[in-house]
């Protein structure tokens, strides 16, 4: 399916380009700004004006975008070719392709299986490592908070979502972006907490926050952290 064109408004005397995507998961209308861009989520069941949403939050949308448009020029340029560094739970790693019997990853490198490079492609490959890890990790870590908080959540999602790094949908499903097994694990254990919290407060109201930092106390260097670094878990130019 063609991707949509990007719409266009001004506000305050800058071009902003965005898009509006309606959302099952949503729960009131929104405005993501990241490096990606600008995006209206709305929820399916409301009508919601999207113009009208980003003229009210006009100051706000285009101070975000000034931000990311600097952040975008950090973007990594990436070979996917041995010798490469990705980053692995936060630590940069080189790649190593080698006869091996199955995937692995130290402190120093993340080591690939020849026979599957051969087979199909260094980004492939490695793309599907950090998938499997993700998995394996982000349950661990999902179900670890999940007692701790108190809650249970109906099941884990694995997304590529290309303007969150996760969302907790009404049904109680958790869903988080792969990428994420690319960030330092304190991050990690902040949008496990985020996500898990709307199980219980679904608005960013201080209820909410007040549960985040209950078992984050210092989540806002965490979600600092992963604003002005978010660059750094661009896998590939498809992300962008």
């Amino acid at each position: 399916m063609a991707k949509a064109q990007p719409r266009k408004i001004d506000l305050l005397g800058n071009p902003i380009e965005y898009e509006v995507r309606h959302s099952a998961d949503a729960t009131e209308p929104r405005i993501d700004v990241d490096i990606h861009g600008v995006t209206v989520v709305v929820p399916e069941s409301e009508d919601v004006r999207p113009l009208r949403l980003l003229k009210e939050n006009a100051a706000w949308v285009v101070d975000q975008q000034r931000k990311y448009d600097t952040y975008r020029k950090q973007v990594p340029d990436r070979t996917f070719e041995a010798g490469e560094r990705f980053p692995f739970l936060g630590e940069d790693r080189e790649i190593v392709i080698e006869s091996r019997r199955k995937h692995g990853v130290d402190k120093d490198s993340i080591r690939l299986r020849k026979s599957a490079v051969k087979q199909s492609s260094v980004k492939q490959v490695l793309e599907n490592f950090y998938r499997n890890r993700a998995r394996d990790y982000l349950t661990d870590r999902t179900d670890h908070y999940a007692e701790r908080m108190g809650v249970e959540y109906e099941k884990l999602e694995l997304r590529n979502q290309r303007t969150r790094w996760g969302s907790c949908s009404t049904g109680g499903t958790i869903s988080l972006n792969w990428r994420l097994i690319m960030a330092p694990p304190d991050v990690v254990g902040y949008l496990v907490v985020h996500e898990l919290a709307h199980l219980t407060e679904q608005h960013h109201g201080r209820a909410f926050w007040q549960l985040v930092e209950e078992h984050v106390p210092n989540y806002k260097d965490k979600a600092e952290w992963l604003e002005e670094n978010s660059v750094r878990l661009i896998f590939s130019e498809d992300d962008l």
